[in-house]
């Protein structure tokens, strides 16, 4: 018996005993937003929690965008230009505005991949796209280590240094860290590789809290 899994760009057949049982399980399919952009808009404009970004990037000498890397579905051709126009109008200069890859220990994304990643050629042309080396001792600040557990905390200074920090990225159920994104997308994604393989470890992943959702 042959299955076809929706894998990667072109699929994986996998070839099971004739007698398995094969059982699909669907998730619900989610409701697509009828003008996108303008949401973005409104979401810019109105955001949950802060300040509108306008006001956000006001008196502000410098930024950083981070976005997941192309193991992530995200949409960062459609919100990425917004925030970057909206933060050259509220005053930072063009120049001083980057977007940082959030690779973590995956390899980085270059060429057409980084094209298709980003999404959107003016961002290219006109904004600094970096990827996240967490191999590079010289590319991290040592920010000491968290309480209780003593995990060593080093972020790219890149994202450190930046006068506005600004986490983008996919939301979803994680197996062992709770959920992808947000947070997720500064450590692992931005962390020096001894950050990253101390709190990726065994010792945490047995943790009985250590589990999807939570």
């Amino acid at each position: 018996m042959k299955v076809e899994l929706l894998y990667g760009r072109d699929g994986l057949t996998c070839e099971l005993p004739d007698n398995a049982r094969v059982h699909l399980i669907e998730k619900p399919a989610f409701p697509l937003a009828a003008e996108p952009r303008q949401q973005i808009a409104d979401a810019l404009q109105a955001p949950i929690g802060c300040a509108p970004l306008d006001q956000l990037a006001q008196g502000r000498s410098s930024a950083c965008i981070l976005i997941c890397d192309i193991t992530r579905p995200v949409p960062n051709g459609l919100f990425l230009r917004p925030m970057v126009e909206q933060m050259m109008a509220a005053g930072i200069e063009k120049n001083r505005i980057s977007v940082l890859v959030a690779t973590g220990l995956h390899r980085p994304n270059e060429g057409t991949e980084l094209a298709e990643l980003v999404g959107d050629p003016w961002v290219l042309d006109n904004i600094r796209v970096e990827n996240h080396f967490a191999m590079n001792d010289d590319d991290h600040v040592d920010l000491g280590v968290t309480k209780g557990r003593g995990v060593p905390v080093k972020l790219d200074k890149r994202f450190v240094d930046a006068d506005l920090r600004i986490a983008t990225g996919l939301v979803e159920p994680h197996f062992m860290a709770g959920y992808s994104g947000g947070r997720k997308v500064v450590a692992p994604g931005v962390a020096h590789h001894e950050t990253i393989r101390t709190f990726h470890s065994a010792r945490f992943m047995e943790d009985p809290a250590a589990r999807e959702c939570n």
